[in-house]
């Protein structure tokens, strides 16, 4: 009887077709099971459970994966086949990184851990975890052009990206836990290992100038624990931006400092704080021998990658934020096709305007018109609040922040006309010239609305022009009714931003 009320339960609920996927991820310092909604271009995460087992403590001078450890990673695995089971899915990629390639006792621990999964587990080399990490940052960051680092509790990957197209990477024995063992604790002897190996990498070479793209817990820790610091308006850690000077003055501050008395270290979880120092070293030493020109955090790495690598040369070519932006606007907008038509209708309007824009600000647009009626819901005197929140924290990739703010001050722009009641702290996020964008273009979204009710079909018969001087809303006679007092005052408001005089003309 459960299972049949799950199964419709299931089957009620908006969901996006394709079957759920799901990947096991054994590390060195924790097991994790994350499951995804559809192998898609823009995966989204629906259960997503770590623990913390520390396969890796130890391997570096015992050559054996520690049995306490082996017992929290098994115990975690048949907690994850459960969940999996429960969850419905059947389509379960496992694999071990640098602990278990490298400990003696790494292949005997795989035969127990894939009878506790009830499946196979593959252990990645070196060269193909920084291939599938590489893939997962190509995958998430809109024209990624850098080098990426995946510091894990064993190993550190270094490999280059360049117009989708990954190099030939690195692995070091680098990573948190790693590092601790073979300095025996001890900070200074921690970066003169670091100094020594990483003299030797070469990918490196080629980072001067250019963004170093920072994968890896460790790291996120470090990003999460600047990012409260500096009081951050957004708690999205992807594509989180520290210029190297910045992120180098931190990295010796978190050396240097114990740190359960660094500001704001609650932010990080206790089991991690303890790895902080040497991942700082890792990293003060990147941006010394290298000099990067920012440090840009990916929280999607191997995992992602690995299914960015099984989708179609069709579907990885895909825009990951326009397609992400179409999979909210199918599963939240009363109509999902005004979204588009709404796109191709602001596409004139700024055409036959005096409004230059980008092949980026293009895109922008694009996504904010596709998610202009996802807060629809809500209370209509908190659909701009409720659109801000949703759009700023959601889980989208392809976009950095200052974009991600833009797409939600849009979206509350397009149902709060007073500046005063949007929130000042994504304001100072955008530049001038995208806040005056995101403007122009809510208010052309509350004119598109008054028109439309957000129903497909209208806006292609009712264009909005600048000509002369003018912005002129064209309505055909079977739609000339819809000419009243609170559409033309939406369009003098939309008009007194682009500067030009309202006109409403109806068609003979």
């Amino acid at each position: 009887m459960l299972e049949k009320i799950a199964g419709s339960i299931l089957e009620a609920r908006g969901r996006l077709p394709g079957e759920p996927v799901a990947i096991i991820d054994i590390g060195s310092n924790s097991v994790r099971l994350v499951s995804y909604e559809a192998q898609v271009r823009s995966p989204t995460p629906t259960f997503n459970e770590k623990v913390l087992c520390g396969l890796g403590r130890g391997v570096s001078t015992t050559g054996a994966l520690p049995e306490d450890g082996v017992a929290k990673a098994l115990a975690a695995l048949r907690r994850f086949r459960v969940l999996l089971h429960s969850m419905r899915i059947s389509d379960v990629r496992a694999l071990a990184t640098a602990a278990v390639r490298d400990a003696a006792n790494g292949t005997q621990f795989i035969e127990r851990a894939q009878e506790a999964l009830g499946r196979p587990v593959d252990i990645l080399s070196g060269q193909r975890e920084a291939q599938l990490s590489a893939l997962g940052v190509i995958s998430s960051i809109h024209e990624a052009d850098g080098i990426v680092g995946d510091l894990g509790g064993g190993s550190l990957e270094l490999i280059n990206v360049r117009h989708g197209n990954v190099g030939r990477g690195v692995t070091l024995p680098l990573g948190g836990l790693s590092l601790m063992d073979a300095s025996e604790r001890s900070p200074k002897k921690a970066a003169k290992i670091v100094r020594e190996v990483l003299a030797k990498a070469k990918p490196l070479d080629i980072l001067t100038g250019r963004t170093f793209y920072a994968v890896g817990g460790t790291w996120r820790a470090l990003a999460r624990l600047h990012m409260w610091q500096r009081n951050y308006q957004l708690h999205v850690m992807h594509n989180y931006v520290i210029p190297s000077r910045d992120a180098l003055e931190f990295a010796r501050l978190v050396e240097r400092v114990e740190a359960d008395a660094l500001s704001s270290i609650e932010a990080v979880s206790s089991a991690r704080r303890p790895l902080l120092a040497y991942g700082a070293a890792v990293l003060e030493e990147i941006i010394r021998r290298s000099g990067p020109k920012e440090i840009v955090i990916s929280a999607l790495g191997v995992r992602e990658g690995l299914l960015y690598e099984s989708l179609t040369e069709q579907e990885r070519a895909e825009d990951p934020l326009i397609s992400a932006a179409r999979e909210f606007n199918s599963l939240r907008s009363r109509a999902p096709a005004h979204g588009e038509e709404l796109f191709e209708w602001t596409t004139q309007m700024l055409r036959s305007s005096h409004l230059e824009e980008t092949a980026e600000e293009a895109r922008l647009r694009h996504a904010a018109c596709l998610l202009s009626d996802v807060g629809w819901r809500a209370h209509p005197d908190y659909r701009g609040e409720q659109s801000l929140n949703l759009i700023a924290n959601a889980s989208f990739i392809g976009i950095d922040h200052p974009g991600r703010a833009y797409l939600a001050l849009a979206a509350s722009y397009r149902h709060i006309a007073n500046e005063d009641e949007i929130g000042s702290d994504l304001r100072s996020l955008v530049s001038p010239r995208l806040l005056d964008r995101a403007r122009i273009l809510g208010a052309a979204m509350r004119v598109a609305y008054i028109v439309s009710a957000a129903m497909p079909g209208i806006l292609p018969r009712t264009p909005l022009i600048c000509q002369r001087g003018k912005v002129v809303l064209a309505l055909p006679p079977d739609l000339a009714d819809l000419n009243s007092e609170r559409l033309q005052n939406r369009l003098k408001q939309f008009a007194k931003l682009i500067g030009g005089e309202p006109e409403i003309q109806v068609a003979a």
